[in-house]
């Protein structure tokens, strides 16, 4: 059986500057914008072969308490590059914090969080 996920749908602050620092990053592309459920907005950023489904009703309550202690809750979003460090360089120029880097098999990796409290972990094999 050859299955893959395709995409993750996330409520974020503010669809267009997520998407913005994503795409500068991560070389992302945005693959769709528009009106989304609840009167809200989304965006597509990703590749061809997969995205992240940036999501705003209009009216989001703020960010979640520890997702790690809460049932259902996001831990976090993974991405692998081929330049750990040189993407490290762009994450801090996005004005993110990266910490607890590890090198163990079977790759390097660090972790930061966005402006919204979105943990991403970034992993070079």
């Amino acid at each position: 059986m050859n299955t893959r996920l395709e995409h993750a749908n996330i409520t974020v602050s503010d669809p267009d500057a997520t998407a913005q620092w994503l795409c500068e990053v991560f070389g992302w592309q945005i693959r769709w914008q528009g009106e989304a459920i609840n009167e809200g907005r989304s965006i597509h950023v990703g590749s061809a072969e997969s995205y992240l489904a940036l999501y705003n009703p209009g009216n989001a309550t703020g960010a979640a308490d520890n997702s790690y202690a809460t049932t259902g809750g996001l831990n976090h979003l993974a991405v692998v590059v081929e330049d750990l460090d040189a993407t490290e360089v762009r994450v801090r120029a996005a004005g993110f914090t990266t910490g607890n880097h590890a090198d163990y098999e079977p790759g390097r990796r660090f972790y930061f969080r966005d402006h919204d409290g979105i943990e991403f972990e970034v992993v070079q094999y």
